[in-house]
């Protein structure tokens, strides 16, 4: 089970997550990397490292190309990071895919799928029923 971070952690972890977030919209032009939502940032309570939870859009390949841009990218986020947040230690950077998005789109196909998600809300539903 994880521990809720601090509040200083949470900070960091935005902190974080908006540089990273405007460096993938704005610095990094590498044509590997494709359509990616940063989803979250999580860093080790010591600083010396910084899982970045991403989602991306596309096939395999494109996903596993976008991963390789990255990668490439890594020692400039670092230096992005340490120049931007001043902190005694610049966390080194994971990327990892987060699969929430993929399992949302899963089940809400299933539900498309079982006509699930064109019914109305209970409450809304038990005024119209005809009690007969």
């Amino acid at each position: 089970m994880r521990k809720v971070a601090s509040y200083r952690m949470r900070r960091v972890n935005e902190a974080i997550k908006e540089i990273i977030g405007t460096a993938l919209a704005q610095d990094i032009k590498d044509p590997r990397v494709g359509f990616v939502t940063l989803t979250g940032v999580d860093t080790a309570p010591d600083l010396s490292h910084a899982k970045v939870f991403l989602s991306v859009y596309g096939r395999q390949a494109e996903k596993d190309a976008t991963f390789e841009g990255l990668r490439a990218a890594r020692p400039y986020l670092q230096r992005l990071i340490g120049q931007e947040l001043k902190m005694k230690r610049t966390p080194t950077l994971e990327f990892v895919y987060d699969t929430s998005v993929d399992q949302g789109m899963r089940i809400q196909a299933m539900l498309k799928a079982s006509g699930a998600d064109s019914l109305e809300p209970r409450e809304e539903r038990s005024g119209e029923e005809d009690p007969e």
